[in-house]
């Protein structure tokens, strides 16, 4: 099999490590890839989200299969354009992708189907019916921007003033590009979120094990949303009991709900959850594998990937050919100074072969890049430091030791990710 992966991220680059691990497997591409995964993979300088460019590159290298990374890709309408071609990939059509490129769409079909999912106040297209709308909701309200904002785009505001400054960023002083012009606003959950990705063909669905991301940049949970801190996953994140109620509940209606209105699923199927006291509900859709729940899930995989995705882009998934490692896995992002906000790229990383000699590592790239026989930083979330082991204590151990062995200017992590599961202190108390 020759693939080609899309994107340039820590998601990617587990995709092409895994990829890369089965015999099956003779040429792996990545558009546009980055310095890590350039050792894995052959990195093609295009942007992934370029449908023409994608589709030219395609026609070009003839891969059996290609796999979407990022969202913008699909929300672009990419796999249309390549099944107009009979070419095999593994994501939604754009259709479909609107469950992650409009908050509104996705809310919209929660309620459609009656599946569990937040209290909607509205949604408004311009700051002042939103300041409106303000003075009769209950505080807090989670406050979402209806496009695409690179995972910046929700807010949990408590109270009035706050509130006000979101909205203003988003519509008025446009900081969070298109996305922010269109913002809805619902009521805020209580309770622990969780990420239930399932894996689908259109007819058959697979779940993956479950994971916990952490949004806030500092410890506690303080701090500015980003794309992504760092994920966990172990079994213990989900009895059996509650994962039914998951699956019958909202996984199930969800797909039949998408396909009463016309719009078949296929690819990954990323479902955030609030497990509140009244059960689970829905908190958001993407139509991708999350980042950094991706490196997590993937360090424990005990299947040939490619082979599975193969059989997505097929329509033939067999979901009895998933099969997981028990042990538990952690993945702990390392971010320029500054993330979420400005910060300085083109900053020297030290410390990567140490990192990785550590039983059970491997250091994911998100943003970097090579200059000359030099790994620099090339973007905000820069490195995914994961670890697979018998336990998830022993897990985030080896993570946060090989993260200790990594060194670059301004270099910035959690170091309570997964504490709140396993009891542990943060790191280094």
């Amino acid at each position: 099999m020759r693939i080609l992966v899309l994107g340039g991220g820590g998601r990617e680059h587990a995709l092409v490590w895994k990829l890369k691990q089965s015999p099956r497997v003779e040429k792996i591409w990545c558009a546009p890839g980055n310095g890590g995964i350039a050792a894995d993979a052959e990195c093609m300088a295009i942007d992934a989200g370029d449908v023409a460019a994608v589709v030219a590159l395609a026609e070009k290298i003839q891969p059996d299969l290609t796999v979407v990374g990022p969202e913008l890709p699909l929300v672009n309408g990419l796999t249309d354009a390549f099944r107009h071609q009979n070419w095999a990939v593994v994501g939604p059509s754009q259709k479909a992708a609107q469950l992650e490129g409009s908050k509104v769409f996705s809310k919209e079909l929660l309620q459609r189907h009656r599946i569990p999912t937040a209290r909607m106040y509205g949604a408004f297209d311009s700051p002042q019916e939103v300041y409106k709308a303000l003075n009769s909701v209950k505080f807090p309200v989670v406050i979402k921007a209806d496009g695409l904002c690179a995972g910046k785009g929700v807010f949990l505001a408590p109270d009035f003033a706050a509130a006000k400054d979101f909205v203003e960023r988003a519509m008025e002083k446009n900081e969070l590009g298109p996305g922010g012009n269109r913002i809805l606003l619902e009521e805020a959950l209580e309770g622990e979120e969780l990420s239930f990705i399932i894996l689908t063909d259109g007819k058959r669905y697979a779940p993956l094990v479950p994971t916990r991301d952490h949004k806030r940049v500092f410890d506690g949970n303080q701090g500015p949303n980003t794309g992504g801190m760092g994920a966990y996953s172990t079994d213990e994140l989900l009895p059996e009991r509650l994962r039914e109620t998951v699956r019958s509940a909202i996984v199930e209606p969800t797909l039949q709900g998408l396909a009463a209105d016309g719009i078949p699923y296929q690819g990954f199927l990323y479902i955030g959850l609030m497990l509140t006291k009244s059960g689970p509900k829905v908190l958001e859709f993407n139509c991708r594998l999350g980042d950094p729940e991706a490196q997590a899930i993937l360090a424990r995989i005990d299947f040939d990937l490619a082979e599975v995705l193969s059989d997505v882009g097929a329509g033939r998934l067999a979901p009895p050919k998933l099969c997981w490692k028990t042990d538990a896995s952690a993945c702990v992002v390392l971010t320029s100074g500054g993330y979420p906000g400005r910060f300085e790229a083109g900053k020297k990383i030290d410390g990567l072969t140490a990192a990785e000699r550590i039983t059970g590592v491997k250091v994911l790239h998100a943003g970097t890049k090579l200059a000359g026989s030099s790994v620099v930083t090339s973007g905000g979330r820069v490195l995914g430091v994961t670890a697979a082991a018998a336990s998830l204590k022993a897990a985030l151990a080896s993570a946060y030791e090989a993260a200790s062995k990594i060194h670059f200017e301004g270099m910035h992590y959690r170091k309570d990710i997964g504490a709140h599961a396993t009891g542990l202190r943060a790191a280094g108390d």
